[in-house]
């Protein structure tokens, strides 16, 4: 297994609603590892770890939207370097 990183940026009505947390959850059932966090310019950015497809399974649930919650209008992604993996998927502040 390879594992594979992309950080991926989410506009929209993210904020607020539950998106990091929803976030963790789906990631968590996936497997993967990473994590979300809140930008000052109302975007959540997420770091996603793991195996090629769960990591693209995921990314397809940003952009579908999220949790019902959120209005997502935007999903910006870059491939980032698999060391930047940690552990378990959390919530950074």
């Amino acid at each position: 297994m390879t594992t594979v990183c992309t950080i991926a940026w989410v506009h929209g009505r993210v904020q607020g609603v539950g998106f990091r947390y929803s976030t963790q959850h789906e990631a968590k059932r996936f497997g993967l590892t990473g994590y979300a966090k809140n930008l000052d310019d109302g975007s959540v950015e997420v770091l996603i770890c793991g195996e090629h497809d769960k990591v693209e399974e995921l990314i397809a649930w940003l952009k579908a939207g999220g949790p019902r919650s959120a209005q997502v209008d935007r999903v910006l992604t870059e491939p980032r370097q698999p060391s930047e993996a940690g552990r378990d998927f959390g919530i950074r502040y």
